[in-house]
């Protein structure tokens, strides 16, 4: 395959209306789409549609992935429910580039790769990443901080990170796809998240959400209700998760921020430190098979000694075969009885048998190639 580009766009606070589907509709014959999604794949040429100009107008979503090694999200969110301010403190040159849109904030995280081997098995699904979109609108700011890490190189001598937010080290399931879309490296994730505070327990975050819904103004409270039925229940829920955020969030001490170059140096130290630790557990388990195999090996010459002849005469039958297979274990047999007579001290005796078998069988070829390889 020589092209391939895929295009996603979905629609999430509310369906397109008939309008607006014979306008989408216009740009590609080919494309499968509803009122709440639009698919279409490309293995030759290219799409007609604007992506930005989509997210402008008609959607809340966009995929893209190529098979030169781009991937791009692009998020499209109220700008009651995330400020362009806070947004444009995560930007970074291309990879990461937020803007306003009228009433909308429209968020594009990029990653590429042009050097990396395409596997279209591996590749991340809308379903898997849009739960980002409703997190960023309650005020969680990870996945916008994960998509500065992806696009710190080059560095910039001096370049500060952005705030960190809390709860690095513990990703949600939507976060921890954004991290492989966007190519996240997970030893630099580990150093950035040193100084990430941790977030609050889900069941506290729940008892006082219950509580403040509970005191909420009946006023307020029908109003909702009349949005949701009308239709408006994700845009409901994502104000009310902000309005909830705003309110609660607790005063976190702020970390001194570190240079990207900062960063770097301490990815490099984590993944040195990873080696090592890897190492060491390979090392251990590698004595732990080595013990294992040594206390059968000894088991099995025990059991040897407690009947050598008949091992002989098993090497016997199983040379009159002339099979290879049955050569094979032949040769193990001897192994093992080379190394009870090295054990017991009756080496010579040992070597005495296995000559007169060799020259009883000098003509089988296969076999003394056999015997030779395991130095017997």
């Amino acid at each position: 395959m020589s092209e391939y580009q895929y295009y996603e766009f979905l629609a999430v606070d509310r369906p397109l209306n008939d309008r607006q589907l014979a306008e989408v509709r216009s740009l590609s014959t080919r494309a499968t789409i509803t009122a709440t999604s639009f698919v279409n794949e490309y293995h030759w040429g290219s799409f007609r549609g604007n992506p930005d100009r989509m997210m402008e107008r008609y959607y809340d979503a966009h995929l893209y992935r190529a098979n030169w090694g781009t991937r791009r999200i692009m998020l499209r969110l109220p700008r009651t429910l995330l400020d362009l301010d806070v947004a444009e403190d995560f930007c970074v040159g291309d990879q990461v580039i937020a803007r306003a849109a009228g009433k909308f904030l429209v968020i594009a995280l990029t990653s590429e790769d042009e050097d990396g081997d395409w596997d279209p098995t591996s590749d991340t699904p809308m379903s898997a990443l849009i739960g980002i979109r409703s997190e960023l609108a309650a005020g969680d700011l990870r996945p916008l901080y994960l998509a500065w890490l992806a696009g710190h190189t080059p560095p910039t001598a001096g370049e500060l990170e952005p705030p960190v937010p809390p709860g690095l080290a513990t990703l949600t399931a939507a976060q921890r796809a954004l991290t492989d879309f966007l190519r996240v490296d997970n030893d630099l994730l580990a150093a950035a998240s040193e100084t990430s505070p941790q977030p609050e327990k889900a069941t506290d975050v729940s008892r006082r959400l219950a509580a403040w819904v509970k005191q909420l103004p009946v006023a307020e409270k029908n109003r909702l209700l009349l949005r949701v039925v009308d239709d408006h229940a994700v845009a409901v829920r994502m104000e009310m998760l902000r309005a909830f955020h705003d309110a609660h969030t607790p005063n976190l001490p702020t970390s001194q921020r570190r240079t990207v170059d900062e960063l770097l140096d301490a990815a490099s130290r984590h993944r040195g430190d990873r080696k090592r630790r890897a190492a060491a557990r390979r090392a251990e388990e590698e004595a732990r098979r080595n013990e294992a195999r040594a206390l059968a090996r000894e088991q099995r010459l025990d059991e040897l000694a407690r009947d050598e002849e008949a091992a002989w005469l098993r090497i016997d039958a199983l040379i009159a075969t002339r099979k290879p297979s049955e050569y094979d274990a032949a040769v193990t047999l001897l192994t093992d009885l080379h190394a009870l007579s090295e054990r017991e001290g009756r080496r010579g005796a040992f070597t005495r048998r296995s000559q007169a078998l060799r020259h009883a069988h000098a003509r089988k070829a296969s076999l003394i190639e056999r015997l030779c390889r395991a130095g017997i």
